[in-house]
């Protein structure tokens, strides 16, 4: 038994390598766990067995009370003065393997990764190749080698287009065009593929602090995008560590439900950066969408809206599903440590519902199905996406309509929250939701219950796009704007503290609450945005249009998509538990994030980059 049992550090798990590296005449140590339920708590006991005992003989030896040192019982119950409950009930047994055995979806995920990194360098070998056969003099009297041929044939379909290589840089599905394209010959196609996914253009732009918005404008979005992702990984750097092997979870909590300073990692409401993301990508597929039918003669046709919703997939799915591999092919190829168990429940959920994050539909599965949890924002990101051109249809078609549709599913999604708060006496404030399964299972993650944020990004997205002259004429109204936008802000955050209690039975404040913090905090992000573009932020849209956040902004999707891995990575290779204090989670932050963001740019410029640069000439 560890220390600080009565703070929460329960689980036993020996020292992995101190069993494995006993060895005897015909056999060596392995490395067992034995999960056991007692009362109201959960924990597992580490054994060191011979190689030899399979999991169910070693179920059969804890069953029987065989693990015996004398008369005292390796896998003793907790002592009554912490559980009213002596008896134990077992679980699971599981034993830890000493060799990796991965099966044939694991050769192909990792096979999967390795062409998708491969095809970039490739590309990147044979343009610097063509680079160098365009710079160097030849001697038009010599005939020409078959791969010379093969350059000069290239250089020669792309003599018309010298800056050909000087492709946006913005990692923005809404950077592409409707305009028509040229049909191109099989071997043009084949290079101008190449040159997409080459390094020499993929990884330029990604440094620049031009704004990476389209169209340009909305430079306050770069530092809102980036401030919320820190949010989000130092949220989730605390989060994971609490859920899987934290020694002194019951000083944890206590500490972070006392302090509202704590909302910066996993207190209070329930990740608002996610919201504000919903509200920016609400906002920006207003903006583009608008932008493609001016571009298309003011013609909202289905051909548009099917090219605006295939932009998108491509904007995301390479990643994503690259993403979704490596996590595959990491997990089978690491020998874990004592904390291995959600790594074997994100593999086993991988295999069978791999097919629904493809789909883009994994939240809409239970929680615990969901292959790579964290990429249910995807799902619900382009859920909510496929939603824009219907409602920029009713604005163009009747204003009236349009007020009564926005109105309408803005008043459902509230009600919707609202509802099953209540019926199902849901938590509303962290780490209380952390320990409350229908919250994630029937609320978090769900459609018709986070889509007010990314209407109220609709909604302002059009309003900006389409405003003819400025809503802030006055400076007392901006003043008044912001007053309202901050009180709002804190009244989100502190009514959370306020109602920190899980309720017992359906309670109206906490219904009121759940219904409408998430749809007040995208306003109140919004009001920012309006008061920033119409020359009222002062400091703050200094701070938030800094040329700095414009590279990390330029690589944020990527820094989502990964950061979790390296989180989850760094706990399941932990044989002891980890120990809170806020110097242990800041340095464990700063570690993350370095690490994200150096990946982040190799995947952004060998993944993601690539087929958002491939126009429909060139396939």
């Amino acid at each position: 038994m560890g220390s600080n049992v009565k703070g929460g550090n329960t689980n036993r798990p020996g020292l992995l390598q101190q069993c494995r590296s006993a060895h005897g005449p015909s056999f060596s140590g392995q490395y067992c766990q034995v999960f056991l339920r007692q009362g109201t708590v959960q924990y597992f006991v580490g054994i060191c067995v011979p190689d030899s005992c399979g999991e169910e003989e070693v179920q059969i030896l804890v069953l029987y009370d065989r693990l015996r040192f004398g008369q005292m019982s390796l896998v003793p119950p907790l002592p009554s003065i912490l559980v009213n409950q002596s008896t134990q009930e077992m679980i699971m047994t599981h034993c830890l393997p000493q060799t990796i055995a991965p099966d044939a979806s694991d050769v192909t995920c990792l096979f999967v990764c390795c062409v998708m990194v491969a095809v970039p360098l490739a590309a990147s070998l044979f343009t610097a190749i063509i680079r160098w056969q365009r710079n160097r003099e030849v001697n038009p009297t010599v005939e020409s080698s078959p791969l010379s041929a093969g350059l000069n044939l290239y250089g020669a379909l792309n003599t018309n287009n010298s800056s050909g290589s000087e492709v946006n840089s913005s990692t923005s599905e809404e950077n592409d065009t409707t305009s028509s394209t040229r049909p191109c010959f099989p071997r043009s196609c084949v290079f101008g593929c190449l040159q997409a996914f080459s390094l020499q253009n993929t990884s330029q732009g990604v440094f620049s602090t031009s704004s990476s918005v389209p169209g340009g404008g909305y430079s306050s979005l770069n530092g809102i995008r980036v401030l919320s992702l820190l949010w989000i990984i130092c949220g989730h750097s605390a989060q994971f560590p609490v859920i899987n092997n934290l020694d002194n979870y019951k000083n944890w909590r206590k500490t972070v439900e006392s302090s509202p300073v704590h909302v910066l990692t996993i207190s209070g409401p329930v990740f608002l950066a996610v919201d504000t993301f919903l509200l920016l990508g609400g906002l920006l597929s207003a903006r583009s969408l608008l932008g493609a039918i001016n571009r298309a003669e003011d013609k909202l046709s289905p051909s548009l809206v099917a090219n605006y919703l295939f932009r998108r997939v491509k904007r995301i799915q390479p990643l994503h599903l690259f993403i979704m591999c490596l996590t595959i092919g990491l997990i089978s190829l690491v020998q874990w440590g004592p904390y291995w168990f959600p790594f074997i429940d994100t593999l086993m959920d991988c295999k069978t519902y791999w097919w629904a994050n493809l789909l883009l539909i994994s939240n809409l599965l239970p929680v615990h199905e969901i292959c790579i949890p964290w990429t249910w924002y995807l799902s619900l990101d382009f859920q909510c996406y496929a939603t824009t051109p219907l409602l920029v249809y009713f604005y163009r078609l009747n204003k009236g309509v349009f007020v009564v549709v926005a109105g309408g599913l803005l008043m459902m999604t509230t009600v919707a929250s609202a509802v099953i708060t209540a019926l199902m006496h849901l938590p509303v404030f962290q780490p209380s939701t952390m320990t409350s399964e229908n919250y994630v299972l029937y609320y978090y993650v769900k459609p018709y219950t986070r889509y007010g944020p990314f209407l109220i990004g609709i909604l302002t997205g059009i309003y900006l796009t389409t405003k003819k002259e400025q809503l802030l004429k006055q400076k007392w109204k901006a003043a008044l704007g912001w007053f309202c936008c901050l009180s709002l802000m804190a009244l989100v955050v502190g009514l959370a503290y306020v109602l920190r209690e899980t309720p017992h039975r359906p309670s109206l404040p906490h219904a009121l609450y759940q219904g409408l913090h998430r749809p007040m905090w995208a306003l109140a992000v919004s009001w920012i945005i309006l008061a920033c573009e119409e020359g009222y932020g002062g400091f703050i849209k200094r701070l938030l249009s800094l040329s700095f956040w414009v590279p990390l902004s330029n690589i944020s999707f990527a820094c989502y998509l990964i950061h979790p891995v390296f989180i989850i990575a760094y706990i399941g290779l932990q044989e002891t538990p980890i120990h809170y204090s806020d110097i242990n989670f800041m340095y464990l932050f700063l570690g993350h994030l370095m690490l994200t963001l150096v990946v982040s740019y190799m995947l952004t410029v060998l993944v993601e980059k690539p087929y958002l640069l491939l126009k429909s000439s060139s396939v």
